[in-house]
């Protein structure tokens, strides 16, 4: 080793991505140790550092290039010793100038103070934090006034962040591309519209209300009409995901369902008052939609006090098929219940997009009006490549017997479904047909029903579920 150039065997460690095997080989000599140390850029602590400032000085001395950082207390407890706190914060802040990206999960001890550290890191774009209680709106405005260059945003129950300040600020720099916010149970959906032209250069956004804690705020007449007047420009987005929202006509979130023109992945998971013509609009303006994730609320539980005709319907689907020629991926699930709904989208609606659409991946969670006539059909879906059936209970063995019949399916994943047997599966075995079958939690199918029906199988079962 001692004869080869310093560049080969920088390039050489460069090859090692695994942290596991860069510590083995910094093991082997002195030279291994030096250049590695030299060229360390990310590292991911937790638990393990004790004393928790202490040890971080020591690692961040030994590793001055560092650019991404983690540190997850998740299972912490007491007797692992201290937690990092706002002293760590000040550490990172005075030894880590190439600092881009820090993630912060299940920080217990951190508050605003050390965010307002943070700020002097110039560099600094990306920043996540998943579980910080101590930390509130003001500590993220000191943050995002000092680090004019952030581009990601993660908030992930972040249960004392109220204030949005912070978030009109950011808007203000039209620098953020990656916003995720879950479970902050004091920002609604109304405060999104805080974010002003930063709409324009917004490429991702994830938004996520506590399906068990609806903080009610109340929003004026002023900040309902900015949704209504804004033109919002969403010509950015490629990503969005709406989780457990609140769609009202007109206003807030269904201003700008159709006006994101370069949108290649949606999911609307939960979302009460997602009407036809929101779908229709996005379809429309959509043309790039590669993804659609959509679980529909139940009938029986939407909301009664609301009038208007909530559920949706196989005009949403016509629009996608006629408009979103690259669409790929489809999941279609209705809520957990008593009571499937059967008003919702038709057996019809959904073979009719997958006729149209190149469909590769195709997911059906509770579908109940999916039989095996519709598995009949799949036969003639020549892009067809996954198929996940879960809860789907009127599909049967003679429906699954027509899989080795699907041109282009390789793997297949059943999970909870009541109507398919061993019987089912019989055809498969020793075909080479699928790749991958999965099979979790079908009373009716046993390990022995399994092998040899794909060249790679996975068996689960866990009825629990059932009682």
């Amino acid at each position: 080793m001692d004869d080869l150039p310093d560049q080969l065997v920088w390039d050489i460690l460069s090859r090692v991505k695994k942290t596991v095997d860069k510590n083995s080989a910094s093991l082997a000599c002195k030279r291994i140790y030096e250049l590695d140390n030299e060229q360390r850029q990310s590292m991911r602590v937790g638990c393990g550092l004790d004393p928790a400032n202490q040890a971080l000085t020591s690692l961040c001395n030994r590793f001055p290039n560092l650019a991404k950082v983690e540190i997850t207390y998740a299972g912490w407890m007491s007797k692992l010793g201290k937690q990092l706190d706002d002293q760590g914060l000040v550490i990172l802040a005075n030894n880590c100038p190439s600092l881009t990206d820090l993630t912060l999960s299940y920080c217990t001890f951190i508050t605003d103070i050390g965010l307002r550290h943070l700020a002097s890191c110039s560099k600094l774009s990306a920043l996540k934090l998943n579980f910080t209680p101590r930390i509130t709106g003001c500590g993220i405005l000191s943050l995002v006034v000092g680090c004019k260059n952030l581009t990601i945003l993660h908030l992930i129950r972040c249960l004392n962040v109220i204030s949005v300040e912070w978030l009109e600020y950011i808007g203000k720099l039209e620098t953020l591309e990656d916003l995720s916010i879950k479970n902050c149970r004091a920002l609604g959906e109304g405060d999104l519209i805080k974010l002003g032209s930063s709409w324009r250069k917004l490429k991702r956004l994830q938004f996520e209300v506590d399906a068990n804690y609806r903080y009610m705020k109340v929003y004026d007449r002023l900040t309902v009409d900015r949704w209504q007047k804004q033109w919002i420009p969403c010509e950015s987005m490629l990503e969005l995901s709406l989780v457990n929202c609140i769609i009202s006509p007109g206003r807030g979130l269904a201003c700008m369902l159709g006006k994101c023109k370069n949108l290649e992945k949606i999911h609307l998971d939960m979302c009460v008052g997602v009407r036809d013509c929101d779908i229709i609009g996005l379809a429309k303006k959509s043309s790039n939609l590669r993804s659609i994730s959509l679980r529909v609320p139940s009938d029986f539980s939407l909301p009664l006090l609301m009038n208007n005709p909530l559920r949706l319907t196989d005009e949403s689907l016509k629009a996608l098929a006629q408009n979103c020629s690259m669409l790929e991926s489809v999941r279609i699930s209705f809520s957990d219940g008593e009571f499937p709904s059967f008003s919702s989208f038709t057996q019809n609606g959904i073979l009719n997009l997958i006729q149209m659409c190149p469909i590769r991946e195709l997911a059906l969670d509770h579908v109940y009006s999916f039989n095996d006539v519709g598995m009949e059909a799949l036969c003639s879906a020549h892009y067809l490549e996954t198929l996940e059936l879960v809860r789907c209970q009127e599909i049967s063995d003679e429906g699954l017997q027509l899989v080795g019949q699907f041109p282009r399916l390789c793997i297949l994943r059943l999970k909870k479904c009541l109507g398919v047997t061993d019987d089912g599966l019989y055809p498969l075995a020793g075909t080479d047909k699928l790749d991958f079958l999965a099979v979790e939690d079908c009373p009716q199918i046993s390990e022995r029903g399994v092998q040899g029906a794909a060249r790679s199988v996975s068996f689960r079962q866990d009825l629990s579920w059932m009682y």
